[in-house]
């Protein structure tokens, strides 16, 4: 292995840059030569590149975002686009190609390998936290860490005012992130997509769980996470369905982008490092069309495909601690 390449796709995450960071500090020690296109697949697209060395990387891995940038590239589907990146790799003499990113980002890798002789392995970067073959995606630890102090925050006002808060919090599809800032910072109730009944029994619980406190602990600030894309008419209807319920002020937050920012924390720094050596180890050694992770702490590979034919779970067990630890005040299937 001659010559590597590397890019971030899709939905930036905290820790992508010390990823970035430790593919090219492992080059460098194995004499490989390493360049980053730019803006994901859109940079192989336009074979637009930077040289990486130690010194460009110096001070990288505590910078949230990415230093290569990013971009959803629609166009990359098409197998003509995938021929001109595979000619723009065979044109700067790539052996090997680094993905980091979510399962969108995968399957774009797994197209390019139809076009293109070269080893792709893939890293996965979500603060969603949904890519099956890893207990963890970088990105991940620093959004909860974010979505936490923000609720935080919102809890001094609830407490202030004694009212109720439902808090949005990103995750696509997943609960994970959800599920984790509740249970983090103590808030009362949760709403994931994985355990979300319907409209009715979920209003109806938390009117429960409010009333309930209420009698028990006195008029007290309820906090309400939510995961994105759950209620299907919006936070704006759940607060106010929830206002008319309890006939209380019901305040709403959103999360949003702010999820996605600032300096990743010391576990996403560890995940990314680890993982970003263990893709050079792999090229090296051959492999391809493979996506890394680390499972029950020990480093592990997968087919690039295993990220979106397998749906990763919240485990059972988990919820059922969870719902204990929280007087079961999470949502649950019938």
């Amino acid at each position: 292995m001659r010559k590597i390449a590397v890019l971030t796709s899709g939905g930036d995450a905290p820790g992508m840059n010390a990823a970035v960071r430790a593919v090219v500090l492992a080059c460098e020690r194995a004499n490989i030569t390493v360049i980053g296109y730019k803006y994901g697949y859109n940079g192989l697209l336009e074979n637009n590149w930077v040289s990486l060395c130690a010194r460009r990387v110096h001070n990288l891995i505590q910078r949230g975002g990415t230093y290569l940038h990013s971009g959803r590239c629609l166009e990359f589907k098409t197998e003509d686009s995938a021929k001109t990146a595979a000619k723009h790799l065979n044109e700067e003499e790539i052996e090997g190609l680094v993905v980091i990113g979510g399962d969108g980002s995968f399957r774009g890798a797994e197209h390019l390998s139809q076009y293109w002789q070269g080893n792709i392995v893939g890293i996965p970067g979500t603060i969603d936290n949904d890519i099956a073959g890893t207990d963890a995606s970088i990105g991940f630890y620093t959004a909860v860490q974010t979505a936490v102090d923000s609720i935080d925050k919102v809890r001094d006002t609830a407490d202030a005012f004694e009212r109720v808060f439902v808090v949005e919090v990103m995750g696509r599809h997943a609960g994970f992130l959800a599920l984790n800032a509740a249970v983090a910072s103590a808030s009362n109730y949760a709403v994931l997509p994985e355990l979300f009944q319907n409209e009715a029994s979920c209003i109806r619980d938390i009117v429960h769980q409010v009333r309930t406190r209420s009698e028990t602990v006195g008029h007290d600030s309820f906090i309400i996470v939510v995961a994105e894309n759950v209620w299907p008419d919006g936070l704006d209807d759940l607060s106010t369905r929830l206002a008319d319920s309890l006939s209380l002020e019901v305040k709403q937050v959103t999360l949003g982008h702010v999820q996605r920012g600032g300096s990743p924390t010391p576990e996403d720094r560890m995940l990314a490092t680890k993982l970003g050596v263990y893709a050079v180890e792999r090229l090296i050694h051959g492999e391809t069309n493979i996506m890394l992770g680390e499972q029950k702490g020990v480093l592990c590979q997968h087919p690039l495909s295993y990220a979106w034919k397998n749906q990763k779970q919240i485990a059972v067990d988990d919820i059922n601690i969870l719902n204990n630890l929280l007087n079961d005040r999470f949502a649950r299937p019938s």
